[in-house]
């Protein structure tokens, strides 16, 4: 016998597609540099330590404004893929 609850409890954002929102592409280091290897991990851990602001000897150094495009979890960090190359974008000088 076929089961409708199942169909009556879909909420809707998953039965009309207009409705749905895709979840962001979130990724570690590791990973995003094997997808994008135009970004080594050396130079994405650069970047994401220069991403939040700090003290130092010499006073307040700004952050480069990559922080929020950054999710921490304890160590983790994963990067989300539309925030970043948005964030990218904005670095031109020109």
């Amino acid at each position: 016998m076929l089961n409708h609850s199942a169909i009556v409890n879909t909420p809707a954002s998953l039965v009309n597609p207009s409705n749905y929102i895709s979840p962001p592409i979130l990724m570690t280091v590791n990973q995003f540099s094997e997808k994008h290897p135009c970004f080594s991990k050396g130079s994405l851990r650069g970047l994401i330590f220069s991403a939040r602001s700090r003290e130092s000897s010499i006073g307040l150094i700004e952050g480069n404004g990559l922080e929020s495009s950054l999710i921490r979890i304890g160590r983790r960090i994963l990067i989300n893929e539309d925030l970043f190359f948005s964030w990218v974008g904005r670095q031109s000088n020109g």
